[in-house]
């Protein structure tokens, strides 16, 4: 404890990366063996391997380098366990309770949120450039020290035995406050339900209202009325009817929609937003036990 207070705070950096659902070649956590819930969203943790908080699952993430962006430090934290890069990333809040770090060095956490969609997952991870920084000398995401080797006797194409995709509103007890982190953003998303952004980078080009449908499902955790939401949906005006209808199925194919310009968000991938500003008087909400 006395060499804790003299230890300045280190900075890392903690991701919740959502998805509609985990990618083909992903280790699911024992709860899903009856199978995938569509009105879930899914997010990978990743077992820690070291004290404090040894064999609990965490967000992915760690130590931020001395020549490495918050963001830089993200992505690379990510990919390192999901094998791909995520098709959008915001800076969500910054956590740095005093006892957080349980006994260790004190640790603040810049967190940041993360939506992979279908394309993005789809992807082989073989083909999937790794950022820069993780080529050479990277260490496991829980070393403070930063320099050991990370999976030395694994390909970094094949997944971590240590990472599994969990749903975002069943999650077992985390590491550290990622409960909190977890919830926050939970709460950012879903605040974000009705904007058209949201949904435009889970799906693809053109899509059906039904896969539409899925999406706002998954973030609100919630089935919705499928007539209700198709009126709405049409109504606001953000949907191009393309002319187009599904190929392929073994089922009248539906209509084939776009957003309109004006709704799509950038094509920058993976998108880095500007930090929000958050007031110093506004905390997280508190998940719940």
């Amino acid at each position: 404890m006395s060499e804790r207070r003299t230890l300045p705070p280190a900075v890392a950096v903690s991701t919740v990366a959502f998805a509609l659902a985990p990618p083909k070649d992903a280790t699911l956590d024992s709860s899903t063996s009856e199978g995938l819930d569509p009105t879930a969203l899914w997010i990978p943790l990743v077992r820690r391997t070291r004290a404090p908080f040894r064999d609990m699952w965490a967000l992915p993430g760690g130590p931020t380098r001395w020549d490495e962006t918050l963001a830089d430090t993200a992505l690379r934290t990510l990919h390192d366990a999901v094998l791909r890069a995520p098709g959008y990333l915001e800076q969500l809040y910054s956590f740095g309770g005093v006892e957080r770090s349980a006994q260790a060095q004190r640790l603040v956490t810049i967190a940041y949120w993360a939506l992979y969609g279908e394309g993005d997952l789809a992807a082989d991870p073989a083909a999937t450039p790794q950022p820069e920084h993780s080529r050479s000398q990277r260490g496991r995401w829980d070393d403070p020290n930063g320099v050991t080797a990370l999976h030395s006797d694994q390909s970094r194409d094949e997944p971590d035995s240590n990472v599994a995709w969990f749903s975002a509103d069943r999650l077992p007890e985390l590491a550290f406050d990622h409960g909190d982190i977890v919830a926050y953003a939970l709460s950012r998303l879903r605040s974000k339900t009705e904007y058209s952004a949201v949904a435009h980078r889970f799906l693809g080009r053109t899509f059906t209202l039904a896969q539409l449908r899925q999406v706002h499902e998954a973030v609100r955790g919630q089935a919705v009325d499928p007539a209700n939401f198709r009126r709405q949906a049409l109504a606001q005006g953000y949907l191009v009817d393309t002319g187009e209808r599904e190929t392929g199925t073994h089922y009248r194919p539906a209509r084939l929609y776009r957003f309109a310009a004006e709704a799509a968000p950038s094509e920058n991938t993976p998108e880095q937003q500007h930090p929000q500003q958050t007031s110093p008087h506004q905390t997280p909400p508190r998940s719940r036990p």
